[in-house]
């Protein structure tokens, strides 16, 4: 029975790919490096993600956008883990982590800004009729 509760609370990663909108290649390559590994395996091999890991995955896919290198991320997660965990220093860490990604984010909508500029002067463009 308790095989079977593991198996209820572990997912392949087909599952956790459509759940995460990461591709296999990339759960892999993350498995590979360490970023986040799976929680288990099959006795054939195959990766066995739960829900916790899969948290993990998508905090990390939201550092993607922010321009955060693997290592990085990385370092992100053992401080969010070290905090969690009541380490000491680590919120302090965690804390400019956070301001690191405020300021990140910021400059990425101010590149959305100009983005949208673009857009709309090459729509007014072509809204206009040919000389």
């Amino acid at each position: 029975m308790q095989e079977r509760e593991q198996a209820a609370a572990t997912m392949h990663i087909g599952a956790v790919a459509e759940r995460t909108a990461l591709s296999l290649r990339t759960l892999r390559h993350y498995d590979t490096v360490g970023l986040v590994t799976p929680s288990g395996r099959t006795e054939g091999g195959f990766r066995l993600y739960t829900e916790a890991d899969v948290q993990r995955l998508l905090l990390v896919r939201r550092m993607k956008p922010l321009g955060y290198t693997l290592e990085e991320m990385a370092e992100v997660l053992r401080a969010s883990d070290d905090a969690a965990a009541g380490e000491p220093g680590s919120r302090d860490r965690l804390q400019q982590y956070l301001s690191d990604a405020e300021r990140r984010r910021a400059d990425l909508a101010r590149k959305t800004a100009m983005a949208d500029e673009f857009i709309a002067q090459i729509g007014a463009v072509l809204a206009q009729p040919p000389r």
